[in-house]
C-alpha cells in the first residue's frame, strides 16, 4: 500500500471520526430537550457506532489509527515507519479540523468557533491519562491475541469511556485539537486542551510499555495495530 493512499485514509478517516463527534453532539443536543445525560447517550453510541464502521473501512488501508497517540504506539512497537510518524499525525489533525467544519456546515454553524466549554482539573486530566491507557491497551492486547475484534473492541471501550470518565473520553490530540474549535456539544476550550493532550501522551506511553510486555510481540507476518501487517508498509 503506498504511502499516499495511507495518507489519504488516515485523513478522511479522522475527518469522518470528527463529523460524528461533532455533528451527533450537535443533534443530540438540540434534540435531548436539555437533558445531558440523553445527551451524552445519544453522542456516546454514534461514536462507537462510527468507529466500528471506520476501523473496518479504513484499518486494512492505513492501520486506521486516526490518533496521534496511536500512531505514536504503533511506531514505537515498529509497526509503521518512524518516518511516517509526522505525515500521520499531520493528516490526522488536519483531517479533525476538517470533521469539525464538516458538521458545523451540516448544522448551519460557523465553520470554526472557539469552545468556552470549561474541561480543566486534576480529575479531567487523570480521566484523559486513564482513558487514553485503556484505550492503547485495548488497541494492543486484541490486536496480539485476537484481531479480528479489535474495531468492535474499540469501539466498545470508547462508548463505555464516554460515561466512566469525568472528561467523557477524548483520548486523541488531535480529536482535542479540532474540538477546541467547536462551541458546542463537545467542545473543549482551546485553554483546556493542552492539558488533556500531556495526559493523553503519558497515557499511551505508559499502556505501550505495559502492554508490550504483557502481550509479546507477535511474528511479523501476524496481524497488529488494528487490522494492518508489519508487512503492509514495507515498501513497494
Amino acid at each position: 500500500m503506498t504511502i499516499a493512499r495511507r495518507l489519504v485514509s488516515e485523513g478522511l478517516g479522522t475527518a469522518f471520526l470528527l463529523a460524528v463527534v461533532v455533528g451527533s453532539g450537535i443533534m443530540a443536543e438540540r434534540l435531548a430537550g436539555g437533558n445531558v445525560a440523553l445527551a451524552l447517550l445519544a453522542n456516546a453510541i454514534a461514536t462507537g457506532a462510527g468507529l466500528i464502521a471506520l476501523i473496518l473501512m479504513f484499518g486494512t488501508i492505513s492501520g486506521a489509527h486516526f490518533n496521534p497517540v496511536v500512531t505514536l504506539s504503533e511506531a514505537w512497537q515498529k509497526n509503521m515507519p518512524g518516518a511516517e510518524v509526522l505525515p500521520y499525525i499531520l493528516v490526522q489533525i488536519l483531517g479533525a479540523f476538517a470533521g469539525v467544519a464538516a458538521a458545523h456546515v451540516m448544522f448551519q454553524d460557523p465553520v470554526f468557533f472557539a469552545s468556552e466549554h470549561i474541561r480543566t482539573g486534576t480529575s479531567q486530566w487523570w480521566s484523559e491519562f486513564v482513558a487514553t491507557f485503556g484505550l492503547i491497551a485495548v488497541i494492543i492486547g486484541c490486536s496480539r491475541s485476537r484481531p479480528a475484534v479489535t474495531p468492535f473492541a474499540v469501539a466498545a471501550y470508547i462508548t463505555a469511556a464516554y460515561w466512566f470518565t469525568s472528561s467523557t473520553s477524548f483520548a486523541n490530540p488531535a480529536v482535542t485539537l479540532a474540538r477546541a474549535a467547536t462551541n458546542t456539544f463537545a467542545g473543549i476550550r482551546p485553554i483546556d486542551a493542552p492539558g488533556f493532550i500531556i495526559a493523553q501522551l503519558l497515557g499511551a506511553a505508559m499502556a505501550t510499555l505495559i502492554f508490550c510486555w504483557l502481550y509479546p510481540a507477535p511474528p511479523k507476518d501476524a496481524t497488529v495495530g488494528g487490522t494492518v501487517a508489519p508487512s503492509d508498509f514495507a515498501p513497494h
